[in-house]
């Protein structure tokens, strides 16, 4: 199944618990903050990326990091 042209990534900061795991597998676009939250470098995921940040998506733990297609369905 491949990705709409343009996907947005974007964390859920009720949902988030630091566990900085997405950062590890999307550092392209993902940094930590002191305490250990993602920062978003983008929201919008550049095309090559596509496949790295549906795999951050899928290994977050506590389900906060959410893609969304051009029309904002998330998956």
């Amino acid at each position: 199944m491949g990705f709409p042209l343009s996907i947005t990534l974007r964390v859920n900061p009720i949902a988030c618990v630091g566990h900085g795991m997405c950062a590890e597998l999307l550092p392209e676009l993902i940094q930590l903050d002191r305490w250990g939250y993602p920062i978003l470098s983008s929201s919008t995921v550049p095309r090559p990326l596509a496949d790295h940040a549906r795999r951050a998506v899928q290994a977050c733990p506590a389900l906060a990091l959410l893609i969304a297609d051009a029309a904002g369905k998330h998956r």
